[in-house]
């Protein structure tokens, strides 16, 4: 009797965990479908129409949760920007590595372009792979700035960019679950801020997007990664709204 029971109460426990799984694949799915990807019947006129811009990041950036598909190409699709999306999943801003955010900058992007904007993720993987977070330098000069920290490869990007393009910089952070080292790493970038003067769409502390995301939990694949619904509503106005009025200036 006492075995029966527990053989019910385990198979009443693993029927509600499908029952949540299955349910939620369902609501990502939905979250995914063809009504919420990027559509050239949704354009919209603004100050960003033309602008070329470079985005540089990992996962969050490409669109890892949302086939592929991120507020990069919603800008590209329906704002007319012509985007250069350099976003490989998993990779880190520190490291001299292949798939750095420093070396593939370095490899992948073409100097003689004409760029108007260079917005930069502010990585979610430092921390997770054990990157040291390093320090700010009193320098400005590339070869002082250690690459193999998260700072250093951060100063290093900010001057790469002011060298090689001279336009405006751009971090953007990233939602994700209360976490101490991003938490630091983003108040490390806003003391960056003051020193490069380079602007900060700090998505983490953005309390629309937090309440959007409570009320549609299919806006958010996990804690870091939208779904195309999520970038819809609400990373792509965000994203609008701060980029339309640099251009307004």
């Amino acid at each position: 009797m006492k075995n029966g029971f527990i053989k019910t109460a385990i198979f009443t426990f693993a029927s509600a965990i499908l029952y949540k799984l299955s349910k939620k694949s369902m609501q990502l799915r939905k979250a995914n479908k063809e009504i919420y990807m990027p559509s050239k019947e949704f354009f919209v006129d603004s100050n960003i129409n033309g602008k070329k811009m470079v985005f540089l990041g990992s996962s969050i950036t490409h669109g890892l949760a949302s086939k592929g598909k991120s507020f990069v190409d919603f800008l590209n699709v329906e704002h007319g920007v012509n985007t250069i999306k350099e976003a490989v999943s998993g990779t880190t801003l520190a490291g001299e590595e292949e798939s750095s955010y420093v070396s593939r900058m370095k490899n992948n992007l073409n100097t003689d372009e004409n760029i108007d904007l260079f917005a930069c993720q502010l990585s979610t993987n430092d921390q997770r792979k054990k990157k040291p977070i390093g320090k700010i330098s009193d320098s400005y000069d590339l070869e002082d700035f250690d690459i193999n920290t998260t700072i250093g490869a951060i100063e290093y990007i900010i001057e790469y960019v002011q060298k090689n393009w001279d336009c405006p910089t751009v971090f953007y952070t990233c939602l994700r679950k209360p976490d101490p080292g991003y938490e630091l790493l983003r108040n490390k970038l806003f003391e960056l801020q003051k020193k490069w003067h380079f602007a900060i769409i700090d998505v983490w502390n953005n309390k629309e997007i937090k309440k959007m995301n409570h009320n549609n939990p299919y806006f958010m694949a996990d804690d870091a990664h939208p779904t195309c619904a999520g970038y819809r509503y609400g990373w792509t106005p965000l994203f609008v709204k701060n980029l339309d009025q640099m251009f307004a200036l």
